[in-house]
Order: structure tokens, then C-alpha cells, then sequence
């Protein structure tokens, strides 16, 4: 069941980011030749008046067929005059930023889903992960409850407050340890014990650490309307801003490692059904998001690539030749397969060994 609910989640997203196109064609007067979800091979296929609605083999995507998308295409006097290329480039954009648009709508939406009608998990102040090479390696265990470090109180957030409150007696660099040591009282088996561990500096997340984590499954906490709207908003735009960042972590050896693909966001999304059918909704709103983000990178054959294009042509005042869009969109093509790629290798790799973390 888990496999067919992630793949109609995925099939949702494809099938309102083509729609969006579809309706945006069909309203402003183009002649949309097929509505197709995922690629050819066509294993289905249905004419309703002009259009065809297909289902591919490949559940790779999706795409609509527009008329006169190419401007060499040879057609008949009929359809040349409702050609996309053809039409003002104020009716090529708005047909082109559809589509991402119905993704970005849809992301929020579903934020504000998550944050007003499920809510986050509460972080209990249980210890659950604890890293290897760490102080709290072989003194904490999992289960442990921390009460209080150096004496102040409260949740996870407070506690770790407490922690990274602490400084090297020099310069902060990487594995450097903390002046002083952090008093932690902690509860086990219904037995309090007061450990004394010195924090160490983690240059990769810039503050002092004892190596250990929270436990995240507490219940979960619904925020009232306000609350989620301005919550929704702002984990949109870490979101939008995380995903612009893209292609720049290609050139990064560490950070190339985090790139996933849709094999990758295919699993988690499955294995958070089994684990967590509430979360799969915030999962989905990321993805939409950045299904629309990716689509707008001003590289054919992505969405924004066409709106590139006609913007040039609206500065130029005259139509840029195809040959050179195809030429130009080379660097483009190559980015968008390298990712693919990269993405694929990616999630082959965690798929054989350590496997996805879906916490």
C-alpha cells in the first residue's frame, strides 16, 4: 500500500503542474495537442475533441504537447494562427509559468495543512540518537530523560541553549573543547545521576556539541491559524531559498553528496507512510516546491528556460532563432542531466547502503 500511495502523491504534483500549463493553454486560445502523465511509451490514450490524454510507461514526469512549440514545425494555415509560437510572449509566459505556479500554490497549501490541521511533533526531552566520537558517547543512552544542564530547566530547546552556551578558551575551531564542562542531570530507570561532559566545537555547525539528540516522535502540536500561516511562510521561503542553491552544490564534493532525485524522494516519502502518514503531507509540500523552483532555472528544456527565451525575444523585438536556443541551452541540458544523475547515483548509493533517513 505504501508504494501506491507515494506513487499517486507523485502523480498528484505531476498531474497539477501539467495542468496548470493545460489551463493556461486552453484559455488563452492555444491548441493543445496531448495531456500526458509520465512518458512515452503510451500504455493509454483517449481523444476528447482535439486533445489526447495519454498515460505513460515511464512515471518520470509528464508533459503537455503544445502546437507549434517549435517554431520550424510545418503546420497548416488552420493551426499556425493558435501555434504557441505564434502568440505574444505575454500569453508564451503565462502558459509557461503555469505550471510552477500550481506547484508553489499547492506547496503552501500544504503547509499550511500540516503546521494548522496535523502540527509538528513536539521534541520530547528523551535521548534517542547518540553520535560516535562524541562526549556523550558511552556516558548517555537511549531513553535517558535530561532534567535540567547547569542547573536551568525546560525542553530540548532550552537544554541545548544551555550547551551551546558554552565557549573554547581560544578561538573556536573544529573539535576544540569548551572551558568548562556542562552538568547534566539525567533520569534512568527511574534513577537520577548527574553527569559532567565537556562540549566539543562542530566547525560543520558552528556550536558547541555533546553529540547526542532528542527524541522527535513526541505528540504532535496543531498551531493555531495565525501561527501556521506565518510558520508555512517562512519554512516556504528556507525552502525556496535551499533549492535556488542547487546547481551550486554540483561544484561541492560534501555538499553534492546531499543532492537527491525522485528515486530518493520516492523512498522517503513511501517509508514516512509507513512510519508517519501525517508528515508525508509537509514531505509533498517540499517536493512541490521544489518540482516548481527546479522548473524555473533558466535552462531549456525546464519551464524557465522558455520563459527565458521570450523575454529575450521581447527585448530583442524580434523572434531568436532556434538554432540559437538549442546551442545556447547546451550548458543548460548538461546541468539539468548532471543533477539527474548525481541525484540517481545518490540514492542508488543509500538505497544499497546506509539506507534513507526518514526521522
Amino acid at each position: 500500500m505504501s508504494w501506491f500511495l507515494a506513487f499517486a502523491g507523485f502523480a498528484l504534483l505531476v498531474v497539477l503542474h501539467e495542468l496548470g500549463h493545460f489551463m493556461a493553454a486552453k484559455a488563452v486560445g492555444m491548441r493543445v495537442e496531448r495531456f500526458s502523465l509520465f512518458f512515452p511509451p503510451l500504455i493509454a490514450r483517449k481523444r476528447i475533441g482535439e486533445t489526447e490524454y495519454a498515460i505513460g510507461a515511464l512515471p518520470l514526469g509528464g508533459y503537455v504537447k503544445i502546437t507549434g512549440m517549435n517554431p520550424n514545425e510545418d503546420l497548416p494555415d488552420d493551426l499556425r494562427a493558435r501555434a504557441y509560437m505564434a502568440q505574444p510572449v505575454w500569453k508564451r509566459i503565462v502558459v509557461i509559468i503555469a505550471g510552477p505556479a500550481m506547484n508553489l500554490v499547492l506547496a503552501l497549501v500544504l503547509l499550511l495543512v500540516f503546521f494548522w490541521l496535523i502540527g509538528p511533533r513536539e521534541i520530547s526531552d528523551r535521548v534517542t540518537a547518540i553520535e560516535r566520537g562524541f562526549p556523550a558517547a558511552g556516558q548517555l543512552a537511549p531513553g535517558d530523560r535530561v532534567t535540567s544542564a547547569d542547573g536551568k530547566r525546560g525542553g530540548p530547546r532550552e537544554l541545548s541553549q544551555a550547551i551551546r552556551a558554552h565557549r573554547c578558551p581560544g578561538r573556536a575551531v573544529d573539535r576544540c573543547k569548551a572551558k568548562a564542562p556542562v552538568v547534566l542531570v539525567v533520569e534512568r530507570d527511574g534513577q537520577r545521576r548527574q553527569l559532567r561532559l565537556t562540549p566539543v566545537y562542530d566547525a560543520d555547525r558552528r556550536y558547541m556539541r555533546l553529540g547526542f539528540g532528542f527524541d522527535p516522535a513526541g505528540p504532535r502540536r496543531p498551531l493555531a491559524f495565525a501561527e501556521a500561516v506565518d510558520v508555512s511562510v517562512e519554512r516556504f521561503w528556507f525552502f525556496t531559498k535551499a533549492t535556488v542553491g542547487l546547481p551550486a552544490r554540483i561544484f561541492d564534493t560534501e555538499k553534492r553528496k546531499e543532492i537527491s532525485g525522485v528515486v530518493g524522494s520516492y523512498e522517503i516519502t513511501r517509508r514516512t507512510i509507513l512510519d508517519d502518514l501525517g508528515t508525508v503531507v509537509g514531505i509533498l509540500a517540499v517536493i512541490s516546491l521544489s518540482l516548481a523552483i527546479v522548473n524555473l532555472f533558466p535552462f531549456l528544456p525546464l519551464d524557465g528556460g522558455h520563459v527565458f527565451w521570450a523575454l529575450v525575444e521581447k527585448v530583442r523585438r524580434k523572434p531568436v532563432p532556434f538554432k540559437v536556443m538549442e546551442r545556447a541551452s547546451a550548458v543548460g541540458f548538461i546541468l539539468v542531466i548532471g543533477l539527474f544523475l548525481i541525484g540517481l547515483t545518490n540514492d542508488i548509493g543509500r538505497l544499497a547502503g546506509e539506507g534513507f533517513d526518514v526521522r
